[in-house]
């Protein structure tokens, strides 16, 4: 039965040209350059110029790597993140990890919801907290109610909003030679702000977030695909599925930081070259881009903040709602009803709301997502070396350990990662 059953999903996944196979990776890098990140991003290119390209060429294979690493936990294992996490490791670490992600999520979206309300305000006018609310609930109704393995390809094909920021680029004047020697060949400073920057970026391009999304993703393939199994219960799947992870994630990634790259490079020559050098948020970065860039330019990048929002929203609080599920053991999948998984979607809910909740009270979301850098600065190190742990034992992967060439970039990406934390405490206050 076993092999009827793997010989017809190998003649199946056959016939899938390398778009088709493009999903978990894809929409996970994609996600990363959402209406916080595009803010981060340019902020450094506003602040640094040309001095900051140099981190998406460095930050590509360990992001890479890590987030292969969580796709081969879900994959081999048929379980997410914080359910292996609470299958092997203490509850009460599974819980600390799990709620502190939920925060700093919760966060995100907030800020998030409001960057995409004020840049539809500059694009068409109107209210900001009316189109807020407009966004979030078409992003939760829009979860709850289409099944995963539509709204999977809804978000992939969503992906092309981010070329919006590649467009923005070609309608404004680059000095590509100054940009490519400061890329390849970096000038790194050692003060503090450059620091701030540079752990701001990594944290930025290597969140947790996006670990718990890809392997429970991962997971969503298993569930969704009558002929799918875990392959610590299918082996002779392995090749096959690990070759198109591997394919999924690397091109995923490479997306994100191709366009964070770009977004600084906008930064760079649209704000820093005219000394528009305080920028704080995605939308204020659109509207200071319009008198030096052109309307077309600042069309383009606060058309891609909507867009880039619509599709960054459901991976946080998806991500949020996977974490809780899996920490208490719950039935977490966007393929079943609302019903059938009435937890899993309320916690999905309720941590869209609050971050919309967020725009109408004192707390500033922008600036509160200093503390959301901090704690997945902080959260990044503990998860990350909770991953290698169990990426690396049999215990849990079975046959299907990760190989070398990921055990070594997966401990370099940790200790990047915990670099960069105990960096900003060391920068703390100065």
């Amino acid at each position: 039965m076993n092999n009827i059953k793997n010989q017809s999903k190998k003649t199946r996944t056959s016939k899938k040209n390398l778009l088709q196979q493009l999903g978990p990776g894809l929409i996970t890098g994609a996600s990363d350059d959402d209406p916080s990140g595009i803010g981060t991003y340019s902020q450094v290119g506003a602040q640094f110029g040309y001095g900051m390209l140099w981190t998406m060429l460095f930050s590509y294979p360990l992001m890479a790597a890590i987030q292969e690493i969580s796709a081969r936990l879900g994959r081999v294992t048929g379980r997410g993140i914080a359910g292996n996490m609470r299958r092997y490791y203490p509850r009460w670490l599974t819980y600390i990890v799990v709620g502190l992600l939920l925060i700093a999520n919760v966060i995100n979206i907030g800020a998030d919801i409001g960057a995409m309300g004020a840049a539809l305000k500059l694009l068409i006018g109107g209210s900001a907290p009316l189109y807020a609310v407009l966004f979030a609930l078409t992003s939760l109704l829009l979860q709850v109610f289409v099944p995963y393995n539509k709204y999977a390809a809804i978000l992939k094909w969503m992906t092309l909003v981010l070329l919006a920021y590649v467009a923005t680029v070609f309608v404004v004047h680059v000095p590509w030679g100054q940009a490519l020697k400061e890329t390849f060949v970096p000038n790194i400073s050692f003060k503090a702000d450059y620091l701030t920057a540079l752990i701001a970026v990594l944290g930025t391009t290597i969140s947790p977030y996006l670990f718990f999304w890809q392997a429970s993703e991962e997971v969503e393939e298993i569930d969704s695909n009558p002929i799918a199994d875990a392959l610590n219960r299918s082996p002779g799947d392995a090749d096959e599925e690990f070759q198109r992870i591997k394919a999924d994630t690397y091109i995923g990634m490479a997306v994100s930081n191709i366009i964070a790259f770009f977004i600084i490079l906008t930064a760079s020559v649209t704000l820093n070259a005219y000394g528009k050098t305080n920028i704080e948020t995605a939308s204020q970065a659109a509207e200071a881009l319009r008198p030096v860039g052109g309307d077309f330019a600042f069309l383009l990048f606060a058309a891609g903040i909507v867009g880039t929002g619509l599709l960054a929203v459901p991976v946080l609080a998806g991500s949020a709602a996977y974490a809780v599920s899996g920490a208490f053991g719950w039935r977490a999948s966007l393929e079943r009803k609302a019903l059938q998984a009435k937890r899993f979607y309320s916690v999905l809910a309720v941590s869209t709301l609050i971050g919309l909740g967020l725009n109408f009270t004192s707390i500033d979301p922008i600036k509160a997502l200093f503390w959301t850098a901090v704690i997945n600065g902080v959260l990044a190190v503990p998860v990350m070396i909770v991953m290698m742990l169990m990426a690396t034992n049999s215990d849990v992967m079975g046959q299907f350990t990760i190989p070398r060439r990921l055990k070594i970039m997966g401990w370099l990406a940790t200790a990047v990662m915990l670099a960069a934390a105990v960096g900003l405490f060391a920068t703390w206050g100065r």
